[in-house]
């Protein structure tokens, strides 16, 4: 199962499984900004309250992936673009 690549080049994308991400399917998702489930840190509605130390340090651990090369997960890129907010 799969659907057309939106860019065109012919690959297939992965469909993802229909229900309540939190629920039926097994996947529960948490979002890294305010920990609810269901959603990511990307499509989060609630804005971070303050950067504790945990944040910051996670921050560095990232920057310091990126820095050498190091694959990030897809979490990672949505605290990184919710940091950049």
């Amino acid at each position: 199962n799969g659907i057309q690549n939106p860019i065109g080049n012919g690959n297939l994308v992965a469909v993802r499984a229909k229900g309540n991400a939190a629920g039926q399917n097994g996947n529960q998702i948490r979002c890294y900004n305010c920990r609810g489930i269901g959603h990511y840190a990307r499509n989060c509605t609630t804005r971070p309250k303050r950067r504790d130390a945990a944040y910051l340090q996670t921050q560095i651990l990232i920057a310091q992936k990126k820095e050498a090369g190091i694959q990030l997960q897809a979490e990672e890129y949505d605290l990184m673009a919710a940091a950049a907010d």
